[in-house]
């Protein structure tokens, strides 16, 4: 059994990310091969990276550090749920993979992205660049949502979609062949 956290990264007030994750994770929690968590991280609220030293060292000096070290430190496999904002993703997943290293090493990475008629592919692929530089895999198979203010009904919910159900368990198939296989590389 894995251990899959789902990371909301956009925080902006008013965001669509909640309704998009919620509706991911029911579907992630279906997968009896995962034991699913839920990390948002406008609840979580990460100050900017305000530790002295570098990550690699593990020496952290905050309480928040060493909470969120313990959260990422315990997953086996990740998906971030992400917005687009100017052809890239928000700040606050940047700074919240700024603050750990060796918590992220060796372990699979998928993305669930929403926004306009580019459906956040942009964010997806400027992510990717980031997380090889802290030994993360970033798998192919993701959820793209065009459009996505269209899947959300007048009550805030995420109404799903067949096409877009089956690409999810798609992906976390697939996530799931990448983290068995990375967590044997893990010390």
């Amino acid at each position: 059994m894995l251990n899959l956290k789902i990371i909301i990264a956009s925080t902006r007030p008013g965001r669509k990310a909640p309704a998009i994750a919620n509706w991911f994770t029911e579907i992630a929690k279906k997968h009896a091969e995962y034991n699913v968590e839920v990390l948002d991280l406008a609840v979580i609220n990460l100050p900017f990276l305000d530790e002295p030293e570098h990550p690699r060292f593990q020496r952290y000096q905050n309480q928040h550090t060493k909470d969120w070290s313990a959260m990422i430190s315990s997953g086996d496999a990740f998906v971030i749920v992400t917005s687009e904002y100017n052809y890239s993703f928000p700040a606050t997943i940047k700074n919240a993979i700024d603050y750990l290293f060796k918590e992220w090493q060796y372990k699979a990475v998928g993305f669930v992205s929403y926004g306009g008629v580019s459906a956040g592919t942009r964010a997806v692929q400027s992510l990717k660049q980031v997380l090889t530089a802290v030994d993360m895999v970033a798998i192919s198979t993701a959820v793209h949502i065009p459009a996505f203010t269209k899947h959300i009904d007048a009550d805030g919910k995420f109404m799903n979609d067949p096409g877009l159900d089956k690409s999810a368990d798609g992906m976390l198939n697939e996530l799931y062949k990448w983290g068995v296989a990375l967590k044997t590389m893990r010390p």
